[in-house]
Order: structure tokens, then C-alpha cells, then sequence
């Protein structure tokens, strides 16, 4: 397994295992999507998990909208698969958000988020009132709840509340408050990401630390774990239709840094 850390009661390990691929969320063109979304059946979806699990990781991360995602997950969960679930969650296919956490919570989700589209309206009007009764929701049945965004400025914000247990960073300001009308994948945004990590004392989960596949995977890794919190961990989507040992070498990289790292400290 590799390096855990307590997380919200929860060990993680310091590696999480995302989705975007599984659902062709590619954020690089739409025949990207097609592909992947195309490639990333429920069998490979499995297959990936079951490898995941073997290389050291013991936490997913999936949308509980993308049908055959969230199908395959009911799946592997009711089969008592080992791995943990975190899930991101939006409500456009469920009658309110409460719905959306307490089908979460049934299909046996150890941890939720808010997705970050929805933390980047809130903070948009400054009107957290929804997000105090969703917070409240997810806390009164037993649920470490979360919320992503895709601007430090968000984060900030929601900090400032002191609602949630965790915040889900994300490393490019590629949503709705993006800079400008141009590419939403800019080295701008990078660092002033990680310094919004260090400043928020709760526990944080950083993803898209390669843009999407832009960034060089050895170099995107060192740089997320020299720049989060000993306490932090990061989410990567890996897409094996490029290159199926791809979750073993993400570890293997991983466990490297984590050594360097230790030493370094001792």
C-alpha cells in the first residue's frame, strides 16, 4: 500500500485514482471524450480498479451522473470491492442535493464533495445558505462532506465559513472563473493553487495536477507533493487506453517522491 494519511477519520492513501476518463471528460477536445468514454466500458472500468487496488491504492473518486460510472461503481461496491469511494457530487439527475448524498451514502460512499461548478456559484452571488443546508445534510447522516472549486478565490471563501471537513482543490482555474475568454489551462494558475493548500489549515484533495494530461507525470507529481500539506493528498484520472501500465507507473512514481521525501526529512 502506499503512504497513508488520516483524512476526515479516513485512511487515505496519498494517491487517489479519479474518473474523468471513465467518462470522457477529457477537457481536450471532443473526439478525445468519444474516445475515451468509448474505451472505459464497466469491464475495463473493474479491471482498472482491481490494478489499482494490487499497485498500493485504496481510494476512487467518480460523478454520480456519468450512467455507466456510477453503474459500475453500485457494482463494485455491492461486490464488496476493497477500494474506498469519495464522490463528486452534482444533482442534476436527482430531485435535490439531499437526494443526491443520501443515495451516495446507500450506495456505500465513505466520503462526498459538491462539485465545483456549483461552489463557483455560491461564491459568485456570496450566498452560502444552500451550501449551510447541504453541509448540514451530509453531517446528519454520517457522510465527511467536502466541496471543490476551481479558483483559490472559491476556497477562500468557503474556508471563511467553516463548513466543510475537506476542500477539493482544483490546480487550474479551468471552470466558470477562469482568467480571460482564452485557454483554460494556464501555469499561472499553479502556483497560486498550491499556495491556497497551504493556506487552509483542513485537509485538502489537489486534482488536475497534470492539466489534464499537459504536464509531464513525473514533473506534475514532485511538484504536488513538494507544494501540499503532509496531511493533503491528490485525485489523478488515469486513461489506460493510452498506456496500460499506466496506474503501476503513477505508483511507482509516487512511492519514489514519497521516499525522496521521507528522507529528506529524517
Amino acid at each position: 500500500m502506499l503512504p497513508t494519511v488520516d483524512f476526515c477519520g479516513l485512511t487515505l492513501t496519498r494517491l487517489l485514482i479519479g474518473a474523468n476518463p471513465f467518462g470522457g471528460f477529457s477537457h481536450q477536445n471532443p473526439e478525445r471524450d468519444v474516445e475515451m468514454k468509448t474505451w472505459n466500458t464497466p469491464e475495463r472500468i473493474l479491471e482498472t480498479w482491481e490494478r489499482a487496488w494490487e499497485a498500493g491504492i485504496n481510494t476512487f473518486v467518480t460523478n454520480n451522473e456519468t450512467e455507466h460510472v456510477i453503474n459500475t461503481t453500485r457494482r463494485y461496491l455491492a461486490d464488496k470491492g476493497p477500494m474506498q469511494w469519495i464522490g463528486q457530487l452534482a444533482m442534476r439527475s436527482h430531485p435535490s442535493m439531499m437526494d443526491a448524498l443520501d443515495e451516495a451514502k446507500q450506495i456505500g460512499a465513505t466520503a462526498a464533495y459538491f462539485h465545483g461548478g456549483y461552489m463557483d456559484g455560491f461564491y459568485t452571488e456570496q450566498d452560502a445558505r444552500m451550501l449551510e443546508e447541504w453541509v448540514a445534510h451530509a453531517k446528519s447522516i454520517g457522510l465527511p462532506i467536502g466541496a471543490a472549486g476551481h479558483s483559490p478565490a472559491v476556497h477562500d471563501w468557503i474556508n471563511s465559513l467553516d463548513l466543510v471537513d475537506f476542500h477539493v482543490v482544483c490546480i487550474f482555474n479551468c471552470g466558470s472563473l477562469h482568467a480571460g475568454t482564452g485557454h483554460r489551462f494556464q501555469l499561472a494558475d499553479l502556483p497560486a493553487a498550491y499556495e491556497c493548500i497551504q493556506r487552509i489549515e483542513k485537509p485538502c484533495i489537489a486534482y488536475k495536477i497534470m492539466g489534464a494530461g499537459r504536464i509531464d507525470p513525473l514533473m506534475a507529481f514532485e511538484y504536488c507533493f513538494d507544494h501540499i500539506k503532509p496531511g493533503d493528498v491528490c485525485n489523478v484520472g488515469m486513461h489506460r487506453g493510452d498506456k496500460d501500465d499506466m496506474v503501476e507507473e503513477n505508483v511507482a512514481m509516487v512511492e519514489a517522491i514519497l521516499a525522496r521525501k521521507q528522507q529528506e526529512s529524517a
